[in-house]
Formats: C-alpha cells, sequence, structure tokens
C-alpha cells in the first residue's frame, strides 16, 4: 500500500534543508511515497526547490498564490514559464482566489488568476486552485479558461452542491486533513457524493492537520489518517482506497503509476 499527498508546504514545515530530507523520510516509513511540494512564492520556490529536486519522491508546482497578488516578482512571468520546463514540476499552483484575507483587491487577485490560467494553457499543465470565500469566481472563471489539462480545487471547503455543479469540469477534489473533523458535514457530505476517480487528497501539512493529530505541526507521514478516515466513510477497505487514490494522483499529474 503506497500513499500520493498532493499538496505539502514543505519549506513552511521546516526552512532547514536537512530537517526539509527528514520529513519525506519520515513520510517514506509512514508509505507516503510521492508528494508534490508547492510553494506560495516564487522566492520560496527558488529556495525549495534546489534542496528537493534529486528527491525521488518529491515533485513540484511552480506558481504565484493570491497571497502574493501585490507583489508577485519581478519577471514572475518568466520565471513561472521557465520553472514550469524544469525537471519534475507537474502543475502550476497554487492558484487562485482568496477574499478571506483580502490580498490586494479582487481585481488583480483575478487578472493573476487568469494570467496564469492561461500560462497553464500554453504549456498544457494541470493546475492547482486555491479558493477561499470566492467560490463563484473561481468556478465562473473555470467554466471559460480551466485548460485541458485540468484542474484541482485543493483543501475542498464548499459544499456538495458545489462540487455537483463543478462537476462539469475537467477538475478534481482533493481533500485534506479538516475531512477527519467531526463538524466538517459539508465536506462529509460531498466526499459521499463525489465519483471516486474524482479524488485526490493531501496533507496540507503544516496546516489541517488531521484529528488524531490536533495539536501538532502537520507532516505529509499524516496524511495516511485522512485516508483512513474516508475509507471508513465509504465503506471502503482502506488499500483499495489508497490504491484508487494513487492511480487519480497519477492519472491528474501525467505520472506513471
Amino acid at each position: 500500500m503506497q500513499f500520493f499527498d498532493t499538496h505539502a508546504h514543505i519549506g513552511l514545515i521546516y526552512d532547514d534543508p536537512v530537517e526539509q530530507l527528514r520529513v519525506i523520510q519520515e513520510a517514506k516509513q509512514a508509505q507516503v511515497t510521492r508528494i508534490v511540494s508547492i510553494c506560495n512564492s516564487l522566492h520560496d520556490f527558488s529556495v525549495v526547490y534546489p534542496t528537493l529536486k534529486t528527491a525521488s519522491s518529491v515533485y513540484h508546482a511552480i506558481g504565484v498564490s493570491p497571497s502574493e497578488v501585490t507583489n508577485p516578482g519581478k519577471d514572475w512571468v518568466r520565471i513561472v514559464e521557465d520553472g514550469l520546463k524544469l525537471p519534475n514540476v507537474v502543475a502550476l499552483g497554487e492558484i487562485g482566489l482568496d477574499y478571506f484575507r483580502k490580498f490586494g483587491d479582487k481585481r488583480s487577485q483575478i487578472e493573476l488568476f487568469i494570467t496564469q490560467l492561461e500560462m497553464a494553457n500554453k504549456a498544457n499543465v494541470p493546475v492547482i486552485i486555491h479558493n477561499r470565500d470566492a467560490g463563484k469566481d473561481v468556478l465562473d472563471i473555470l467554466a471559460e479558461r480551466l485548460p485541458p489539462a485540468g484542474g484541482v480545487l485543493h483543501c475542498y471547503s464548499e459544499d456538495a452542491e458545489y462540487a455537483r455543479i463543478a462537476l462539469d469540469l475537467n477538475l478534481r477534489f482533493s481533500f485534506a486533513g479538516n475531512l477527519t473533523y467531526r463538524n466538517a458535514r459539508n465536506l462529509h457530505e460531498t466526499v459521499l457524493s463525489l465519483p471516486l476517480d474524482r479524488i485526490l487528497v493531501e496533507s496540507e501539512s503544516p496546516f489541517m492537520v488531521p484529528a488524531e493529530f490536533r495539536g501538532k505541526r502537520n507532516m505529509p507521514s499524516y496524511t495516511p489518517s485522512t485516508v483512513r478516515f474516508m475509507a471508513e466513510m465509504l465503506e471502503m477497505d482502506i488499500e483499495e482506497l489508497a490504491a484508487q487514490l494513487w492511480k487519480n494522483s497519477c492519472d491528474f499529474f501525467r505520472l506513471p503509476e
């Protein structure tokens, strides 16, 4: 049995390269044998990628998140375009909209989001989408501009009705440790309503730690806890579910199984 953590902020868990490599080793010991490393800023990517580019179990995404809308960096478009050509960079992200934190203004966030969707279309790569309190705008934009390679609504936080609408697009739905919280009924209902082949799992570490590890900093090695909870919800054998999630993740990121 093996697990695929599709979204981990390794650089936010530890900024020390030795500790980052230890995180990856601990994940392997927990049977989490593939991880997609996410960086919110291009500066973070420039620090994390060189450390982890030779780690056989780690893949990467590059992009500018809405949190960086007021300062994406000099020549950021060229940097992202060049980054998408690097070995083991498998997606553009995370990108999207965040109206909760009010980063910049809505118009600037939307422009940044659309620009990167167009870049993903040109590069023929999937996108990793951040959505916080911006569900309608995210879905309206994706309905017109989602690249053919598709996208994933990471750390899914909407309800089952939203997912039903989003199913008409080439989107996956990724669930993090908050799925295991008792009061996350919207997420529970969503998982039960989705086709199994559209579901991914992520740690979203160091955030969204699964309930059994509450009080600790989240790690990729905790991903199996979320899968176990999901398997119980779906009344599935965990090995069967893990195999399906592995296949879904490999298909989405276009990696060999």
